[in-house]
């Protein structure tokens, strides 16, 4: 579990823009690469710890291989 607010505000972050990759139609290898890309950036410049990186990229690709996050929402019947 996160704890610093700091990471918790890339977690949220990040897994915001993962869902709006998805719902542009991106599916999970491009979301992969999209959330790499975002921690090596986090790692390249030092913005919050190294041990905290490491937990987010742990929280996220959780959340990433969950298929509840990413479902589809099911239309409601059509009783006309």
């Amino acid at each position: 579990m996160l704890q610093d607010a700091q990471t918790i505000r890339y977690y949220q972050r990040l897994t915001d823009a993962l869902v709006e990759l998805w719902n542009r139609g991106y599916r999970f290898e491009e979301m992969r690469h999209y959330m790499e890309g975002y921690v090596a950036a986090l790692r390249h410049s030092n913005a919050i710890e190294p041990f905290m990186i490491h937990r987010l990229e742990e929280e996220v690709t959780r959340y990433l291989y969950d298929p509840s996050n990413f479902a589809m929402p099911e239309s409601e019947p059509d009783y006309r």
